[in-house]
């Protein structure tokens, strides 16, 4: 007898078994849309040509593995606030705005989740259908007793379901926690418009709920910071106290070093360093410390103007390419014919499509063709290149012929 023998087996995470499944399928044909890392057109990691030269200043520093603050490296925390948040150095030197290293965007959320239970006494967070399977998770291990969700996505129109946003916001309790995507919405695409968002602000501030930011993709939306940070900044400009978590696994390619920021934005001076305090015994019982190496190379190449102009040129690439694979595959779909409409795959911005395929679909595309792509029809528009979308082209046109819905 164990003392383990009745732990249940948990179902696999599905984006990494799909992975895993990808890796041992020996076919030469097969297409991977799965898991949301941007790739060259040859298929292959982008290892960011201005990262590569920031580590190299950072390995020939004269550092050493001490300890970093519990609240991380400052330099990176105020440059990476100051990157989303705009010309907030007044704020920063006051107090009411600061950030908190965080393990990538996942720790940021698991971090400002926590908090927000213990001290802020919240009990109900709302989040978008879809939204990131992660969310769920992080919040109801936090804490939270109550998940609810609001309407996103309308499978019908493959668009913004924004009135049933609106209500679904308008209904909830005083207090509750809104998940919002700052841009680049995962898994869909699809973002309000800026009018949009002023409509949320508005129901936010009336129903006295609290905003959270997740910002995984800034650059990634549009190719410009500034116009992918106008989200979470018209809401700081109308006076919100909010949180931000932010992640520069996609926008820097260092995934495996989970490297974030949680941005904490207060109204009052009074209460930064009790907020302060309670963040800092959060993260002392939960990981104590954060890293280095990711957080450095992000800080350096972020207070150095000649390496962040490198990188927002190189941004810029990336999602000129991501737009022309979306755009192509648009066209590859209409030049066949394809059964449905697909507009929707150029309306949508950033990393990730959300096709409209069904679970049946999905299944009959792995097993005929071995493309691989998530059981909600979500795509990396990241992992088609020009060898293979005339391939996965055929192959949905072949599915939505022969596959029932």
């Amino acid at each position: 007898m164990s003392i383990f023998s009745d732990v249940e087996e948990a179902q696999p995470i599905e984006v990494f078994h799909l992975v895993k499944v990808f890796n041992e399928d020996d076919d030469p044909s097969k297409v991977n849309l799965t898991i949301g890392a941007y790739r060259t057109d040859e298929g292959k990691p982008y290892y960011i040509p201005v990262v590569k030269k920031a580590e190299g200043v950072v390995l020939d520093s004269t550092l050493n593995h001490e300890y970093l603050p519990i609240l991380g490296l400052e330099s990176f925390t105020k440059a990476a606030s100051q990157l989303l948040l705009g010309d907030i150095t007044q704020r920063q030197e006051e107090g009411t705005i600061f950030g908190v290293q965080s393990i990538s965007g996942s720790g940021a959320l698991r971090v400002g989740a926590e908090f927000l239970v213990k001290h802020l006494n919240c009990t109900t967070f709302y989040y978008s259908i879809p939204t990131w399977e992660n969310h769920h998770l992080i919040f109801k291990t936090s804490g939270f007793q109550d998940a609810k969700t609001y309407r996103y996505w309308n499978e019908e129109t493959r668009s913004l379901d924004f009135d049933g946003f609106c209500e679904d916001l308008s209904n909830a309790p005083e207090n509750a926690v809104i998940i919002l995507h700052g841009c680049a919405h995962n898994p869909t695409g699809l973002d309000p418009t800026e009018d949009q968002w002023k409509k949320i602000a508005e129901i936010i501030k009336e129903h006295k709920l609290i905003p959270f930011f997740d910002n995984a993709y800034q650059g990634f939306a549009s190719g410009d910071l500034e116009k992918d940070a106008w989200s979470v900044r018209y809401f700081l400009s109308q006076g919100f106290e909010f949180l931000c978590s932010q992640s520069f696994a996609k926008n820097y390619g260092l995934y495996n070093e989970r490297a974030g920021n949680l941005t904490f934005v207060l109204n009052s001076v009074e209460n930064v360093k009790a907020v302060k305090s309670q963040v800092t015994m959060i993260v002392r019982g939960m990981y104590s410390n954060p890293p280095n190496h990711g957080a450095r190379t992000v800080s350096t190449i972020l207070n150095n103007d000649v390496f962040k102009n490198e990188w927002m040129n190189t941004l810029k690439l990336m999602t000129d390419r991501i737009k022309a694979m979306r755009k192509s595959l648009r066209d590859n779909l209409e030049k066949l014919g394809t059964i449905g409409t697909w507009n929707h795959i150029t309306d949508q911005t950033g990393m990730f499509s959300y096709t409209g395929l069904s679970a049946n679909h999905v299944e009959y595309l792995r097993s005929k063709y071995h493309i691989y792509m998530l059981r909600s029809g979500r795509i990396n528009i990241c992992g088609l290149n020009t060898n293979n979308i005339n391939y996965v082209a055929e192959a949905i046109t072949d599915t939505l012929l022969n596959v029932a819905k």
